[in-house]
């Protein structure tokens, strides 16, 4: 596997200068970019688009007995449920979450369709979700510096969750781990064992977001 393919300018002139089939080098970044679960889903229908395409020139050779067609065409899934595969939620990458000290957000206070950069994310369906890139090292060893983080408003947030927690007085904001006190207090706990937790008052706290998706840096 590539680490960090190239920019596609970068492989386009490759692939002239090395001769190859324009775009191969394109495609191949592609792949590598694809979120595990998208690339694995692409693969499988790859591998069943070269099985039957095997069927169809055993047959136009005239090559393979009836016996042979019919256990060939067992192995292909013809008759397999249809997945589909989409594209997914274009999702604002609108700041930085704070793995370490707090840090100021009022400019969170974005309008909408703002935002420094966009990530898509399959399978999420919270029009209002959003992404920080993780800054500080607090959240290691799960989350490092440069890991986009995605955080949904509308996902229920439990003690023991990982959160964009948003408090005002002054305004501030951080990515640590939630965990509801019994004496009402709310503990953010960092997951790097250097740090040592922090004890706020509830009503302190004017969001708090949970993670449910992490694009890690590599």
């Amino acid at each position: 596997k590539v680490r960090n393919p190239p920019s596609d300018t970068c492989l386009m002139r490759l692939e002239e200068v090395l001769g190859v089939e324009p775009g191969l080098f394109r495609h191949m970044a592609h792949l590598e970019r694809m979120p595990a679960d998208i690339r694995g889903s692409y693969e499988a229908v790859q591998a069943e688009n070269a099985k039957f395409r095997q069927v169809l020139r055993k047959l136009l050779e005239d090559k393979a007995a009836g016996e042979q067609i019919s256990g060939l065409l067992d192995d292909v899934r013809l008759d397999a449920p249809r997945e589909t595969v989409t594209a997914g939620r274009l999702v604002p990458v609108i700041n930085r979450a704070s793995a370490g000290d707090f840090m100021d957000f009022d400019d969170l206070g974005y309008p909408v369709g703002f935002a420094d950069d966009y990530v898509r994310c399959p399978d999420l369906h919270d029009p209002n979700a959003f992404a920080v890139r993780v800054t500080g090292d607090s959240m290691e060893p799960k989350f490092r510096e440069g890991d986009i983080v995605i955080f949904s408003p509308a996902a229920d947030v439990a003690s023991g969750d990982d959160c964009f927690v948003r408090l005002t007085g002054p305004h501030e904001s951080t990515f640590k781990r939630v965990y509801f006190e019994p004496d009402g207090q709310v503990r953010l706990q960092p997951r790097n064992q250097k740090y040592p937790p922090i004890t706020v008052d509830p009503k302190r706290v004017n969001g708090m977001y949970r993670a449910v998706l992490r694009y890690e840096q590599l």
